[in-house]
C-alpha cells in the first residue's frame, strides 16, 4: 500500500508540474481560445454548393431509417470490426431514427508493432505522468485545419477538446481500463488533460462511462473494436500510451514529443491523410449519393453520408469539411 500510495503522489505532482510547464508553453491559453470559439460563437450557415459548378447530379432526400449497430464496441483504430445492416426498428421518442452502414471490412495497419515494453512496471506507470512538454502549441489556419512545426504532414481538423466535447468512443475513452499485458488497471488518466479540456463536460458521460453509448458519439453510432482487443492485437505501445492514438494525440498536442511520433503520424496518414483510406472511401461515398454538401448529424431533410465511416474519421481528429468536399468534387483527390 505504501508502494501505491508513493507512485500516486509522483503521479499528483507530475500532473501539476506538466499543468505549470504548459501554462508557460501557452497550451492552456489556446485551449481556452477554442474552447470559446467552439461554445460561443452561432453556428454558421452551411455554405450551398453549386451544382452547376459542380455538376452533381441531382440532391436527394430521404427519410430516417432506424438502426443501432448489434454489438456496440469501443472504437481505438479501425472499422474491422463490422457493422451490421440491419432493417429499421421502430421508432422510439428517446432515440434518432438512422440507417446503418453495410458490413464493412477495412484492411488492418500493416505498420510494424511495437515492442512489449523493456521497464519494470512501477518504472513504466512513473514514466506515463513524467513527460514533459518540448514542443509550443499548433497553430491553427483558417479553414481549420492545425499545424505542427515538429511534424507538417500531421494536420488534423480537430482538437481532442473538440473530439472530446462532440462525443467520441461512446463516453468510455476514459474508463477504468485493466490490462491484460501489464496486469493492472490504469483509472483517472484523463486527469492531466488541461482542465478547460474539461470544463463543465459531464465526465462520467462523455470520458469515464463504463458503458459505451452510442447516443454519446457525434454521429450516435457505435463502430470499432475496444483497446482490450487492439492491446491484445498488440498495437498498444504500453511505453508511452497504454490507451492507443487518442491518448497519444492528446499529450502530443499538450506539446510531448517521443520515440513513438513517428508511428502514430504514419497511422493517421493511412486513414484520415491526404490519401487516407477512410477519408478517401468517406468522399466516395458522397459523390457516389450526389451529395454536395456536408452532412452533418441533426441536418433535417439531408441525405446522409455514411455515420460510420463519420464517427470514425472524427475519432481520429479529423472531419469533412465543406472545402474539402468542394475540393474532391473537382479533382477527385
Amino acid at each position: 500500500m505504501a508502494d501505491k500510495n508513493t507512485f500516486e503522489r509522483r503521479r499528483l505532482d507530475n500532473i501539476k508540474r506538466n499543468g505549470a510547464l504548459l501554462k508557460n508553453l501557452g497550451v492552456n491559453q489556446q485551449a481556452q481560445v477554442i474552447h470559446d470559439a467552439s461554445t460561443s460563437e452561432p453556428a454558421k450557415k452551411r455554405r450551398k454548393v453549386e451544382k452547376t459548378n459542380l455538376n452533381l447530379p441531382p440532391s436527394r432526400t430521404s427519410a430516417r431509417l432506424a438502426s443501432t449497430p448489434s454489438k456496440p464496441t469501443y472504437n481505438e483504430d479501425s472499422l474491422a470490426a463490422a457493422v451490421v445492416e440491419s432493417n429499421a426498428m421502430p421508432k422510439s421518442k428517446y432515440s434518432k431514427q438512422r440507417t446503418s452502414a453495410k458490413v464493412t471490412k477495412f484492411e488492418e495497419d500493416t505498420d510494424t508493432k511495437p515492442e512489449m515494453p523493456t521497464k519494470d512496471l512501477a518504472e513504466l506507470q512513473a514514466s506515463w505522468s513524467s513527460w514533459e512538454p518540448v514542443a509550443p502549441p499548433p497553430t491553427r489556419n483558417e479553414e481549420g485545419t492545425f499545424h505542427f512545426p515538429s511534424h507538417p504532414d500531421f494536420t488534423p481538423n480537430k482538437s481532442p477538446e473538440e473530439v472530446l466535447r462532440e462525443g467520441c468512443f461512446g463516453g468510455s475513452y476514459f474508463r477504468p481500463l485493466y490490462s491484460k499485458k501489464l496486469g493492472i488497471t490504469i483509472s483517472n488518466d484523463y486527469l492531466e488533460l488541461p482542465p478547460s479540456w474539461t470544463t463543465n463536460l459531464n465526465t462520467s458521460s462523455y470520458l469515464t462511462s463504463p458503458a459505451y453509448n452510442p447516443e454519446i458519439n457525434k454521429f450516435k453510432v457505435a463502430c470499432g473494436q475496444s483497446i482490450e482487443q487492439w492491446e491484445e492485437a498488440g498495437w498498444i505501445n504500453h511505453d508511452f500510451d497504454v490507451r492507443g492514438w487518442f491518448q497519444w494525440y492528446c499529450r502530443f498536442f499538450m506539446g510531448r514529443r517521443c520515440e513513438d511520433d513517428e508511428r502514430q503520424v504514419s497511422r493517421w496518414k493511412k486513414c484520415v491523410g491526404k490519401t487516407g483510406r477512410w477519408r478517401r472511401m468517406l468522399l466516395k461515398k458522397y459523390v457516389a449519393a450526389g451529395v454536395g454538401e456536408v452532412w452533418d448529424d441533426g441536418e433535417e431533410d439531408q441525405e446522409e453520408v455514411s455515420p460510420v465511416m463519420h464517427q470514425t474519421c472524427h475519432h481520429w481528429a479529423f472531419c469533412v469539411t465543406q472545402d474539402v468536399l468542394d475540393e474532391y468534387w473537382r479533382t477527385g483527390k
